[in-house]
């Protein structure tokens, strides 16, 4: 039997508003209502800059 599988969340990009990573999110951080927000480096601007969960 197969499992479920956990959600995909895109991260975008705070200043150029681009879609660069997306990773699993677990269930719980989920349930809790916050979004994730990540330092991780943009390809489009060429630096490290917060990236946010998007739908």
């Amino acid at each position: 039997m197969a499992g479920k599988r956990k959600a995909y969340v895109r991260l975008q990009c705070a200043v150029c508003k681009r879609f660069n990573y997306f990773i699993h999110s677990s269930k719980r951080k989920a349930d809790a209502g916050t979004k994730l927000e990540m330092k991780k480096h943009c390809s489009n601007c060429k630096k490290h800059t917060n990236h946010k969960e998007a739908k």
